[in-house]
């Protein structure tokens, strides 16, 4: 399928790597002048060209983001912003239990994940506004289904960016303009490799206080069941951007749209299931223990 016709010009947020680097290549292969985010010194293999356009951006940072908007505003000239792919984020700040993950890493997390996106929407939407039909891309995650133990506060900033975009949906339904979260499952990108060694890092980071309540009950299902089942029905990054480039043809956005084999069966059941249901579901899935009370 071609890409959308109205899709000429697109900013990409976190493409240095990851989904957001191939994104750009495949959108820069069809046509479309890709304006890259890129991390200011993180390492890429993008380089400008006649369809790609790097620009130095830190969502985390509110100057950075409002430089890399004028940076974009003044290559376009009159001509508005057609697409956002807001896809930059992390998931390796503040693991482990809530009640020991440590509240300045929390904040850490969301001034990337959460208000990063919020704070390049704000820039970027007067660009937006000024091309007929434009649209914006919120990556969320399917861990606001399946709620995975250990990863309490990234689980919250991707609740809260499935927040914003729902309510983003009715703001700008009246300016011509779509929007939607992109739920993606487990994919193997850097940001999940080596998962076994990884989880068990992290999880042994926690305070002793904190291991000796949860270990027992918590201990395999952060460091062995969850790593097998992200190795077991992962998704390629591959795959998923091939399967996100679907969802951007699409003429018209759902206000969510599942990307991975293992998350669309988990948004069949958020549909067909009961909250107390799916969560039993899950719990099962996960081999979480639940006492008796």
């Amino acid at each position: 399928m071609a890409t959308h016709q109205a899709i000429k010009t697109a900013f990409i947020t976190g493409a240095n790597v990851g989904q957001g680097n191939l994104l750009t290549k495949a959108l820069a292969a069809r046509g479309v002048h890709v304006f890259a985010g890129v991390l200011p010194g993180a390492p890429t293999d993008l380089v400008d060209s006649d369809r790609i356009t790097v620009v130095d951006q830190d969502v985390s940072n509110t100057e950075s983001v409002l430089k890399s908007a004028e940076v974009v505003k003044q290559a376009l000239g009159d001509q508005g912003l057609n697409l956002l792919l807001n896809v930059a984020g992390v998931a390796n700040v503040a693991v482990g239990v809530i009640e020991g993950v440590k509240i300045d890493q929390v904040e850490r997390l969301f001034q990337i994940n959460a208000f990063g996106q919020l704070r390049v929407i704000q820039a970027f939407l007067p660009m937006l506004r000024k091309a007929k039909g434009a649209r914006i891309a919120n990556y969320s995650s399917g861990a606001i289904i399946a709620n995975p133990v250990g990863a309490g506060p990234y689980n919250m900033t991707k609740h809260a960016i499935h927040g914003m975009t729902l309510t983003l949906r009715h703001e700008l339904a009246p300016l011509g303009m779509q929007v939607t979260s992109i739920i993606p499952g487990g994919v193997m990108t850097g940001m999940s490799a080596n998962a076994h060694a990884n989880t068990r890092k992290t999880w042994h980071e926690q305070p002793a206080e904190i291991l000796e309540v949860y270990e027992a009950p918590l201990g395999n299902v952060v460091k062995q069941v969850l790593p097998d089942m992200l190795e077991k029905s992962g998704n390629t990054p591959e795959y998923a951007v091939a399967e996100a480039l679907k969802i951007i043809d699409l003429p018209k956005w759902k206000p969510m749209h599942y990307v991975g084999r293992d998350v669309k069966p988990m948004g069949l059941m958020r549909r067909l299931l009961s909250d107390s249901q799916l969560e039993k579901a899950i719990r099962s899935t996960f081999k979480i223990p639940t006492a008796r009370i």
